[in-house]
């Protein structure tokens, strides 16, 4: 049998395997403590940034600071609570830049209480959020994508409780909406394939951001924590950038309905 030859174009293809250039990117929740992050990620990678959220003020002054590095940004207000809002929001990034071909989803909320305390309310809020927000979100983005022809990318932030449950922490609400987030990929990714559109997750450990601060100022759950964790710290907002980054890209191509665990190797011990 003929040995199969490189491609001519390998050298091109294998150099812009990461690279954004020219890409629309929507990121609903791209202020908050990752979102941040894959903002700058992204943006600097050389795609446009659409910056979405509740806070106009947060999401605009994301957006002046990558400005003033020369960067392709824009932000846009969203209600993750309301379909309509969703749906108009995506309407509107489509229609400004003639498609989204990617669409990082950094929306997501906790509201603690034990389980024999869980009220009906919070527990609401944080599956509207979380769960049917996502749904709703990607839905309305794959109608453009797959109008438009080109493929494109979706990747979903989770957390390592969509398999894990936490010990002693009121997660009843986050743990279910997580965990039902890793389905919503898979089946979404089934339904979108032949269409050419990825769809993944990354699911990070606790992360230093604003979110965890109030956990994490306690010393006996700290502590715990880190020793549970084989590499022994919790994550950063930058290690979650590498994941999200690979699922966005031409890298991932043949990758999709998987879910990244960035845990420190919490998922490998347990």
């Amino acid at each position: 049998m003929k040995p199969i030859s490189p491609s001519i174009n390998a050298p091109v293809e294998l150099s812009n395997l990461f690279s954004m250039r020219n890409k629309v990117a929507f990121i609903p929740g791209g202020y908050g403590g990752i979102g941040e992050a894959v903002s700058w990620a992204l943006a600097l990678a050389g795609a446009h940034v659409t910056v979405g959220g509740r806070n106009a003020g947060k999401a605009q002054s994301l957006v002046d600071d990558l400005s003033e590095h020369g960067l392709s940004a824009e932000s846009i207000v969203l209600d993750m609570k309301s379909v309509a809002s969703i749906r108009e929001t995506v309407d509107r990034v489509a229609s400004r830049h003639g498609r989204i071909d990617v669409l990082v989803n950094c929306v997501g909320i906790q509201r603690e209480e034990p389980l024999l305390e869980v009220t009906e309310d919070a527990y609401d809020e944080v599956y509207s959020v979380n769960l049917k927000a996502a749904m709703f979100l990607a839905q309305a983005v794959a109608r453009h994508q797959i109008a438009a022809g080109l493929g494109g990318r979706q990747v979903h932030l989770l957390s390592v409780r969509s398999r894990l449950g936490l010990r002693s922490r009121g997660y009843s609400a986050y743990c279910s909406t997580k965990g039902g987030m890793v389905m919503l990929v898979r089946q979404h990714a089934m339904e979108l394939a032949q269409q050419g559109i990825t769809v993944n997750g990354v699911a990070p450990t606790f992360v230093h951001t604003e979110l965890i601060r109030h956990v994490m100022d306690n010393p006996q759950f700290r502590n715990k924590l880190l020793e549970r964790i084989p590499l022994g710290r919790i994550a950063d907002p930058k290690d979650v950038v590498g994941p999200v980054m690979f699922f966005c890209s031409e890298a991932s191509g043949f990758v999709t309905g998987q879910i990244m665990y960035v845990d420190g190797g919490i998922t490998a011990s347990q």
